[in-house]
């Protein structure tokens, strides 16, 4: 008998076994599954909610955001005529935190409330702490993923996710490459697309100008290189690889002794990784440990602290493996950065051979108290500058950032420099050089092609990717901008939306139809639409002699006008009025001259009588990185009829766009 149960109860753990081997993950069904709770992820997952489909939002992590509550508070902006939708929404809610219409540099907490806010408002299922393992293809449909726990995975707990449309939000890519979608790593050769930029590039941004000696002991090519600086020739101008743009933490410091933690060694410090720190101090001494970073100051006596100079918080050459390594491997990444950076202030805080004074201002630093209190008082979101990059149905490149090339089917705009951050140091001509800063701006803004966003027709035709989008390097280094990811997603919701109501592959949406929803319902809830009338639109009359200013920096969108004599004047006659409240604003550049012009006439017809009001010029800050402002010219009630005339009492005075927001 004895025998008989123990032959049983073997059965028995056999078959549980077996059966725990054979079983299905936990599964979930939805409509649209998005993957990635960065900045794009939850404006594409409230879209889609508030468009009435079933929704699940899949973050690898625990905080939602992205690098925008990650870190990145002084807002990368290059245009705000690009900035539409949900995402101009979210910058305006930064603005209502603060007091402002809108504002563009805020508190990591902050942005995180505005985001959690948004998945509150939208009934969104999250699922944090899970990554993809893998994708479920059939033909060119995704019929699933698999994602496991990401702080203990186990086969156990994976959960199978079951959807009709996918929408990838990640930085890395990780569902369109598991999906078996074309992408690639890297810089193209400029002879791919016949670009000028792309490809190894030695330039004068964030570099050594100086010669400083790369090898152990001063002069002595035997005794090796210094940290950080790669053996290997530097690669002929414009030549492809697969290096990626140096990534780096953008930290949140304070000076405000009540809410500051001291910065302290790191557990893994070396301070042989800042030689290149003390050797710039020697053939150029820097005057301040400022000199060292972008040091852009935030609301409450906080940081945006950016990469600055030929070493600074960018961790180059060391993140080459990123985009394709393993879970493991990046997370062995991920904390040398972080130790990087910590070790970097510690060091200048600290290291004797740090001139006093430097060291002084450092320690005058720390960590706020109240950010990021689930993670340490540390950013849980590395700085992902690129990763994989999709090869889809529109390969974005330099041609459309310079206008050579124009999208017809935009669902979207771009409007910052080619902008890439350095890739690599070698040694050239027996000093260090930074390699791969390209910083190529002057274009105005452009479209993006939303065949960009999709897969190639021959591949996966339920899948949508706006952050890893198809573009080559030097392109998606414009386009690359937290406020345009935002918006590219809102658009991608909107096209998986359209894909599943007509049961059609995303391929065949419309992008005119895209377009039109965005524009006539830019909240995803509804509401009135404000409307923005241009200084070029057909909707403006000009009286006078004003002469246009092409001035894509201080411009909203192309262009703004200037006054040449008293009297001239512009009538504005906004189409698609709803009767009702609105408060007007009038754009207005920051010009340097700008202190000593007169105050423009704003004439508002409502529909019933006119009222006379002034709207003051831009003498003051103007916040973030931006070159000008809305200002108010009042409230009133209008109607279909109303109209704005803007009048000039002095040569000189500018003319852009006027703002028409509805008071809900």
């Amino acid at each position: 008998m004895t025998a008989f149960l123990k032959y049983k109860t073997a059965l028995i753990a056999i078959a549980v076994a077996f059966s725990a081997a054979c079983r299905e993950p936990d599964p979930r069904q939805v409509d649209i599954c998005i993957y990635g709770g960065t900045s794009a992820g939850v404006i594409a997952a409230y879209t889609a909610s508030m468009a009435g489909k079933s929704v699940i939002l899949v973050e690898p992590g625990r905080r939602l955001g992205g690098m925008t509550s990650g870190g990145l508070g002084y807002t990368d902006i290059g245009n705000k005529f690009v900035v539409t939708g949900l995402a101009r929404d979210f910058y305006r809610r930064v603005g209502t935190h603060y007091g402002r219409l809108e504002q563009w540099v805020f508190e990591p907490s902050v942005a995180e409330r505005i985001f959690e806010d948004y998945i509150s408002r939208g009934n969104v299922n999250v699922l944090r702490n899970h990554r993809i393992t893998s994708a479920l293809v059939n033909g060119r449909r995704i019929q699933s993923i698999v994602v496991e726990n990401s702080e203990s995975p186990s086969s156990e707990s994976d959960i199978s996710i079951h959807a009709r449309e996918f929408i990838d939000c990640s930085y890395e890519g990780d569902l369109m490459a598991r999906a078996g979608v074309s992408y690639t790593v890297g810089r193209e050769d400029n002879s791919t697309y016949g670009e000028t930029y792309n490809g190894s590039q030695v330039m004068r941004g964030h570099q050594f100008w100086d010669p400083i000696d790369p090898y152990v002991i001063p002069g002595d090519s035997t005794s090796g290189l210094i940290f950080g600086v790669c053996p290997d020739p530097v690669a002929p101008a414009g030549t492809g690889d697969k290096k990626i743009q140096a990534y780096n933490y953008r930290v949140c410091l304070t000076n405000d002794t009540t809410n500051m933690i001291p910065v302290t060694k790191p557990e893994n410090y070396h301070p042989e990784w800042y030689e290149l720190v003390l050797r710039l101090h020697e053939v150029s001494p820097r005057k301040s440990v400022y000199d060292y970073f972008i040091w852009s100051m935030m609301p409450n006596s906080k940081t945006d602290i950016n990469n600055g100079g030929g070493i600074s918080t960018d961790f180059i050459g060391q993140n080459h493996e990123y985009p394709e390594a393993s879970y493991e491997r990046r997370e062995e990444i991920r904390r040398m950065h972080e130790d990087y950076t910590k070790g970097l202030f510690y060091f200048l805080g600290n290291d004797p051979r740090v001139p006093e004074h430097m060291r002084r201002q450092m320690r005058s630093w720390g960590y706020p108290k109240d950010e990021y209190t689930e993670n340490a008082n540390w950013s849980p979101q590395l700085y992902v500058r690129e990763a994989r990059r999709m090869i889809g149905q529109t390969v974005m490149t330099e041609h459309h950032c310079t206008g050579r090339d124009v999208a017809s089917d935009y669902i979207a705009w771009a409007a910052y420099t080619m902008d890439s951050h350095n890739c690599d140091r070698h040694v050239i001509d027996g000093a260090v050089k930074n390699e791969g800063n390209v910083e190529i701006g002057g274009f105005p803004p452009y479209p993006i092609s939303f065949g960009a966003i999709v897969p190639g027709r021959d591949e996966i035709e339920n899948l949508l990717v706006p952050v890893c989008l198809s573009a080559s390097h030097i392109a998606y280094g414009s386009i690359r901008m937290e406020p345009v990811f935002m918006v590219l997603a809102q658009a991608a919701a909107v096209a998986a939306v359209i894909a599943d109501d007509a049961g059609i592959p995303v391929q065949d949406v419309d992008a005119a139809e895209i377009r039109t929803t965005m524009d006539t319902n830019p909240l995803a809830d509804g509401s009135i639409p404000e409307i923005v009338v241009d200084d070029n639109s057909p909707d403006v009359a000009l009286s006078g002699e004003w002469t246009a200013a092409a001035d894509p920096l201080r411009a909203y969108g192309l262009d703004y006008c200037l006054s040449t004599k008293a009297g001239d004047s512009a009538l504005f006659t906004p189409r698609g009025i709803s009767p009702g409240l609105y408060r007007i604003y009038a754009y207005r550049p920051k010009l340097e001259n700008a202190s000593g012009l007169h105050n423009i006439e704003v004439e508002v017809f409502d529909g019933h009588a006119t009222h006379r009001s002034s709207v003051e010029n831009i003498s003051g800050e103007v916040l973030g990185q931006t070159f000008g402002e809305w200002i108010e010219a009042g409230v009133y009630n209008l109607t279909p009829e109303a109209s704005v005339r803007l009048i000039a009492p002095a040569a000189g005075l500018p003319l852009d766009a006027l703002l028409f927001l509805p008071l809900r």
